[in-house]
C-alpha cells in the first residue's frame, strides 16, 4: 500500500489567527479566493489549500514582518511580483497577497496602472462570516467574475454556484450547464 501525501490546508482558525493578526496591526484585510466565498456563505463548505487576501500596498512590509515573525518566508513562483506574492511556514500553510493601492475613487489598483488591473470599488463592499467572526471580503459579485477567464477545476463550479443558489449573482457563460466538461469534473 502506498503512503498518501498529506496536504496541508488552511483550517479556519489559521485564517481567524492571521485576520486577526493584521487588523490588531491596523491592517485592513479583505479575504479573496476561496475562503472569502465561504465567509460570504457564513460557513466553511471545502478545504483550502491557502489564503488568499487583499491589503493596501503601503502595509505590505508590516505585514511581511508580522508573517516573518512567526515563521512565514517567501514561496518562490513564477507570478511573483510586488503586488502579488505568496508567503508559506514549514507547517505548509500559504498566505496569497494581493496588494492594492486605492485610487480617488476607491478602486483597488493591482499591479502597474498601465494594466488597468483593479478591484473596483464595489469589489471591496464584502462582508462575511468565519466561525462567527465578522470578516471583510470581496463581493460575492466580484468573487462570481474573478472565477473565469482560466481553466475551471470542480471547486470553481462549486463556489460560483453556492454564490448563484445564494445571492442571484449571473453564472458567467463558462459555468452553463451546457457545458459538460465542468459537470464531468
Amino acid at each position: 500500500m502506498r503512503k498518501r501525501e498529506l496536504k496541508t490546508v488552511m483550517e479556519a482558525k489559521d485564517v481567524l489567527d492571521t485576520v486577526r493578526l493584521l487588523e490588531a496591526k491596523n491592517i485592513d484585510v479583505w479575504l479573496d479566493g476561496g475562503w472569502a466565498v465561504d465567509a460570504l456563505l457564513g460557513k466553511q463548505t471545502r478545504s483550502h489549500s491557502d489564503l488568499d487576501i487583499v491589503v493596501q500596498r503601503k502595509d505590505v512590509p508590516k505585514l511581511r514582518g508580522l508573517l516573518e515573525e512567526r515563521g512565514y518566508k517567501d514561496v518562490e513562483r513564477d507570478d511573483t511580483s510586488a503586488w502579488n506574492f505568496v508567503l508559506g511556514n514549514d507547517k505548509g500553510r500559504q498566505v496569497d497577497v494581493h496588494a492594492i493601492a486605492f485610487d480617488k475613487k476607491g478602486n483597488g489598483l493591482y499591479g502597474p496602472k498601465e494594466k488597468g488591473m483593479m478591484y473596483p470599488a464595489a469589489s471591496l463592499a464584502g462582508s462575511g462570516i468565519i466561525r462567527g467572526y465578522a470578516v471583510k471580503c470581496v463581493s460575492a459579485e466580484y468573487s462570481v467574475k474573478s472565477h473565469t477567464g482560466y481553466k475551471l477545476k470542480k471547486d470553481d463550479f462549486k463556489d460560483v454556484y453556492a454564490l448563484h443558489k445564494r445571492f442571484g449573482t449571473a453564472l458567467p457563460s463558462e459555468y452553463n450547464k451546457s457545458n459538460k466538461n465542468i459537470w464531468k469534473k
